[in-house]
């Protein structure tokens, strides 16, 4: 923001200008409060779609799904929108809606201040000082501090060296012999870009991913010009793609029938693009389908069985100089090492920031696992609400649908407030029970497979809502306040 004085005091502070973020900011105004801020560690808005660059970065969630109810675009060149689109949106519906971040200014602290009944913020960068807030808004997410293995000797890799979502575009990767770490979701994406580059790729895969068809395709001029001139089509088409979206819960979940019909798509796809038999076994997956983050792709097998591609089926275990040492033991030569390994996201590295009642931390609270009551608020830190934390991912729709939901809801509560809202742990405790039942028979928890959706301190799941967007929306329809202790018993009144 320019020109304009850093507020030392508002009613409510959001961290993050991401999708979260906005969002948040949006359904405040909507609610009829305008005394907020918005703090962005970063240069922009955009969040994940500012940090993420890599070549062939791409939203697997169709894009007319892929964004605010009240911002439908148009103009989305295909059925999966670029990276760069996406930041494009957010930034032009961050001046539609006037929502002006102060950016280059992280949060280094967040206190609560049971005496005055507010939140002290210590912030930095740009905007060194003090914020004072009456509500905390963590809209931080999920995926955004890289992890890197701990590897033996990789200090001492010579190297160009970094994370896909920290991408170096000074290294020139053409000819260059390429590691990379990792065969999730942005290693699908990025194998193949770096392929057609000409770089010569070792791919270190701890273990495979079910693949499915991405069957993704442009959008003409015809059918965007359609779209702009009748918003009702495009209603509809959101409509749809909703609809898709919340059956494939079910082969998501562990339902026998759609998980076995998914699976066959899987492997008839495995098959149809891979056909030597040894490499074709190395990228089936030997654990419940769903049990990891289902990925979308038509070019990854190709890329694969290609000569520009050597799978090593072993993880990374140590490197030595310029050669990289597999589980299996052997060995490879690189001059680039790229990790495509994910996100801190179990263990949000925001919550050593935050400290709720008599100074306890958020990741104290939060030491076997994330718990919250409707997935946005928890018990012993009053006034606080996080968007994109405790089980409110998806591994079946957009993700924006939860953000919008959770943005409502804490909109609302401030709204009704007679005074410090203050979680009732018993209801924390009953919301996380709900959670732990549902998940119990479904293949993230017994599914036989290592994912991120669990906390390995706990087993607990702990980023997945087991559940379609209509369940999470009925939930939090009966959340009525009764999840709140009194505005008395909050104010220490007998």
């Amino acid at each position: 923001m320019t020109g304009a004085t850093f507020p030392r005091r508002v009613e409510v502070a959001i961290i993050g200008a991401g999708f979260a973020g906005l969002g948040m900011a949006m359904a405040l105004r909507r609610a009829g409060t305008t005394s907020f801020a918005v703090l962005e560690r970063g240069a922009s808005v955009g969040g994940t779609w500012r940090d993420n660059t890599y070549p062939g970065v791409a939203c697997d969630v169709p894009s007319h799904l892929y964004g605010f109810a009240a911002h439908p675009n148009p103009a989305w060149s295909g059925v999966f929108a670029r990276g760069d689109e996406i930041l494009d949106y957010l930034e032009r519906v961050a001046e539609i809606e006037r929502i002006e971040p102060w950016l280059n200014t992280p949060m280094l602290s967040a206190d609560w201040d049971a005496a005055a009944d507010l939140w002290r913020i210590r912030t930095g960068g740009a905007h060194p000082g003090e914020l004072e807030a009456d509500a905390l808004v963590l809209a931080c997410g999920r995926l955004t501090e890289p992890s890197i293995p701990d590897i033996t000797g990789l200090e001492g890799f010579p190297g160009p060296m970094f994370h896909s979502s920290r991408w170096n575009h000074d290294v020139d990767l053409a000819g260059a012999r390429v590691g990379i770490v990792g065969t999730g979701a942005s290693a699908v994406q990025l194998v193949p870009e770096l392929a057609r580059a000409g770089a010569q790729v070792t791919l270190f895969q701890r273990t495979p991913a079910w693949i499915v068809p991405r069957q993704g395709r442009s959008y003409s001029d015809t059918e965007r010009a359609r779209f702009a001139a009748d918003p009702d089509e495009l209603g509809r088409l959101r409509d749809e793609l909703y609809e898709e979206g919340e059956e494939r819960f079910a082969s998501r979940s562990g339902d026998a029938a759609a998980g076995s019909a998914a699976r066959a798509i899987a492997l008839e796809h495995l098959a149809a693009q891979v056909a030597d038999p040894a490499l074709r076994a190395a990228l089936t997956p030997d654990y419940a389908f769903g049990c990891k983050r289902v990925l979308l792709s038509d070019e990854f097998y190709p890329a694969v069985a290609s000569d520009a591609v050597t799978l090593e089926a072993s993880a990374l275990t140590e490197v030595d100089g310029r050669t990289m040492v597999a589980a299996s033991r052997a060995r490879y030569d690189a001059d680039v090492l790229v990790f495509a390994t994910g996100f801190a996201a179990s263990q949000q590295p925001y919550a050593e920031l935050v400290r709720g009642d008599d100074g306890v931390s958020l990741a104290a609270h939060w030491s076997g696992g994330m718990t919250s009551f409707a997935s946005t608020v928890v018990a012993g830190f009053p006034n606080l609400f996080v968007l994109n934390g405790p089980n409110a991912s998806l591994g079946h729709n957009s993700s924006v649908l939860m953000t919008e939901e959770q943005a409502a809801y804490a909109a609302q509560a401030l709204a009704r407030r007679g005074g410090v809202l203050r979680v009732d742990p018993d209801a924390e405790r009953a919301y996380t029970s709900e959670i732990d039942r549902a998940a119990a028979s479904t293949p993230w928890i017994a599914g036989g497979c290592r994912n991120w959706y669990v906390d390995e301190r706990s087993g607990r799941l702990t980023l997945l809502w087991p559940g379609t967007v209509g369940a999470f929306r009925e939930r939090l329809a009966r959340a009525d306040g009764s999840e709140f202790l009194t505005a008395t018993l909050m104010k220490g009144t007998p």
